[in-house]
């Protein structure tokens, strides 16, 4: 999974003269970025590209994340990254790769940079590493905001091939001349280095307190919420550095989030629409049928890559409906789960915000409130992470005091939806947990 990242990166330049032009922008003071984490861009020692960029979906890396794991046991890996497990989402693993595969590039690398800082450094000339995108190296110790030498050492690259280190949602520079006239704008323009996708989408829905989940639901559910004074190191779930200063996220994510009522739809129920498929499970109500919603194993709270799906109570007066049900709130147990392993760290949540294609649907918010018992409420603005850059080039340029007046001039709230109380539904769920255990244990057999 590669793509050309010089291509992407003028493609994107272009995109933003044609945003303004069409827009009648004739000035412009900040720009702010957002966006995935993994993807890496190898550069030569002239800044130039040496290779296509590998995208975080790629996987080649598995016998270097074996590698990797006989020299780090995951408990030193969690205390110093904050993350779970040796990936081969993860950059380290794909440098290590590309000293076993393709030398010839490995040993003429000046710098690794990640796809984010990479724009950063296009529009600059400077190259700096956002510490919310640097945890997700897996080669940066979250906790002393430093690189991690013992992982430098062991894919076999130094400091000085890495970018400088830099706090999230801060100015980078002033755009470079070459690039201020492609699009059109003037040359003292700033370039603030923002933040990761999920943070912005924080920062989009005003979720900017300990207490506050902010909830994406697209092909994969994310659970983004702030740590307070709670020491999360060693946690046992996924904590990453934060978008303000010295802060830390918990930041679970579920593969198996929205990907599986599109699965089912798509196997099942291709002629139905989404809202014909709301409509009428809002018209039935709930019924019995269960469903385990881990088509691709689980990650947050269990981390087992061997768990599978699983539909049990099926009965002949269940039809295609009453199984879309079930993944919906099968998908929203697992929210639950996540939840409940928050609280269990020390962290008091008030509320969910719900961003991503799962806020759209009444019937699913409604059953993530009576199923987490906290209120789900959803935001005017449904692209938060855009919005989230924008607040941040906003406070960036002088135009808020901070993030949390901005959140208050520009995050508004469209609907909320109130948990009600529903002994069926707790039983449910505990029912869902059993069925969880069980087949585990029926897995295992031999």
């Amino acid at each position: 999974m590669e793509f050309d990242a010089q291509a992407y990166c003028q493609d994107l330049i272009l995109l933003l003269a044609q945003m303004l032009r069409e827009n009648g922008v004739d000035h412009v003071t900040q720009i702010a970025f957002t966006g995935q984490a993994e993807s890496l861009v190898v550069l030569d020692r002239q800044g130039k590209p040496l290779m296509n960029a590998i995208s975080w979906m790629d996987e080649r890396s598995g016998k270097e994340c074996k590698l990797l794991e006989e020299q780090f046991s995951p408990a030193v890996c969690e205390a110093v990254t904050g993350q779970m497990a040796v990936l081969p989402t993860w950059p380290a693993t794909k440098i290590l790769w590309l000293k076993h595969n393709r030398p010839e590039v490995y040993e003429n690398a000046g710098c690794y940079m990640l796809l984010k800082d990479y724009i950063v450094f296009c529009l600059t000339g400077k190259k700096l590493a956002d510490m919310s995108i640097a945890t997700f190296s897996f080669y940066f110790d979250i906790y002393n905001k430093v690189y991690w030498q013992e992982m430098l050492d062991a894919i076999g690259i130094t400091r000085d091939q890495l970018p400088q280190l830099c706090e999230p949602c801060t100015v980078a520079g002033t755009v470079l001349p070459e690039v201020a006239r492609q699009m059109g704008i003037p040359d003292d323009a700033q370039v603030n280095v923002g933040t990761l996708d999920h943070f912005a989408g924080m920062i989009g829905t005003g979720n900017l307190e300990p207490g506050g989940i902010t909830l994406s639901t697209g092909t994969v559910m994310a659970l983004a919420v702030m740590c307070g004074d709670t020491d999360p190191k060693n946690c046992g779930m996924a904590v990453h550095y934060g978008f303000l200063p010295d802060t830390k996220v918990l930041l679970p994510v579920a593969e198996s989030g929205g990907v599986s009522l599109e699965w089912f739809r798509n196997t099942c129920m291709l002629q139905t629409s989404y809202d014909i498929m709301n409509a009428e499970l809002a018209r039935r109500g709930p019924n019995e049928l269960l469903f385990l919603p881990y088509l691709v194993g689980t990650n947050a709270p269990e981390f087992d890559a061997e768990a599978t799906g699983v539909f049990w109570g099926l009965r002949q007066e269940h039809d295609a409906i009453d199984m879309a049900g079930a993944v919906m709130e099968g998908v929203a147990f697992v929210l639950r789960k996540n939840c409940d392993y928050i609280a269990a760290k020390g962290i008091q949540l008030t509320s969910i915000t719900a961003t991503g294609g799962g806020a759209k649907s009444p019937v699913w918010c409604q059953m993530q409130a009576d199923i987490t018992g906290l209120p789900v409420v959803i935001p005017k603005e449904k692209e938060a992470a855009r919005l989230g850059a924008a607040m941040i080039a906003a406070v960036g340029s002088g135009g808020f005091e901070d993030l949390e007046s901005a959140a208050r001039h520009c995050v508004s709230l469209e609907h909320r939806y109130e948990p009600r109380e529903d002994l069926r539904v707790e039983r449910k769920y505990r029912r869902f947990c059993a069925l969880y255990r069980m087949a585990l244990e029926i897995s295992n057999m031999t």
